[in-house]
């Protein structure tokens, strides 16, 4: 077996809903830019250096789990359980904001998050194994991240207009438009994995 490949183990990935996953995700984090600092205003700096460390450590812990997790299943369910977490930290600021709990919970969901950045950008790499297609994956990210930050810039002038200027109720109410971008782009990664029976099915159809 070729070391250098990922495991398939019975899975496939589809490009085109998982291109599309892509670029809802940076889309989200597009608009998403600049929310973090004012959502966590209430938290002390030192927070900031116990979350690097914790951060340093999960990732050095994550990536002695390679030989296991280098597989098209984990791929998927450490992907899904990244998008949970941010979908779970979205609800929560929308019903508890502006709290030192809530930016306490924001802060510590994203450290989780960003833990596996490394195994995902590397497990991605492998599963694609496509000039092509990673070409247009890298294509779609850039994208979505130019259309999010048009889209907030273009979001806070539009309240801006109808009297909306405190920082803290254009942040708020940017999370309603981010609630709806992870629930699709939730919906767009389950889509884009499956077992090699669904692959033939899809195949099927499409002839």
């Amino acid at each position: 077996m070729d070391s250098r490949a990922i495991r398939s183990e019975g899975w496939h990935l589809f490009p085109r809903p998982y291109i599309g996953y892509k670029l809802f995700n940076s889309l989200f984090l597009g608009l998403s830019v600049g929310t973090i600092f004012v959502i966590y205003k209430p938290l002390d700096p030192s927070v900031y250096s116990l979350g690097g460390i914790a951060l340093a450590l999960a990732m050095l812990a994550i990536a002695q789990l390679y030989g296991r997790i280098m597989t098209l299943p984990w791929f998927f369910r450490i992907s899904l359980l990244v998008e949970l977490v941010v979908l779970g930290m979205v609800l929560w600021f929308l019903a508890a904001p502006y709290t030192w709990l809530t930016a306490m919970l924001v802060y510590a969901g994203y450290q989780l998050t960003f833990s596996f950045g490394s195994y995902l950008v590397r497990a991605e790499t492998l599963a694609l194994d496509d000039d092509e297609l990673l070409r247009r994956v890298d294509s779609a990210k850039q994208i979505g991240y130019l259309l999010g930050m048009a889209a907030s810039w273009l979001f806070y002038k539009l309240l801006e207009h109808r009297g909306i200027t405190a920082s803290e109720a254009k942040v708020y109410d940017l999370h309603w438009l981010l609630l709806g971008c992870e629930l699709v782009i939730i919906f767009l990664l389950v889509k884009s994995f499956g077992r090699e029976s669904r692959r033939s099915a899809v195949g099927g159809r499409q002839s």
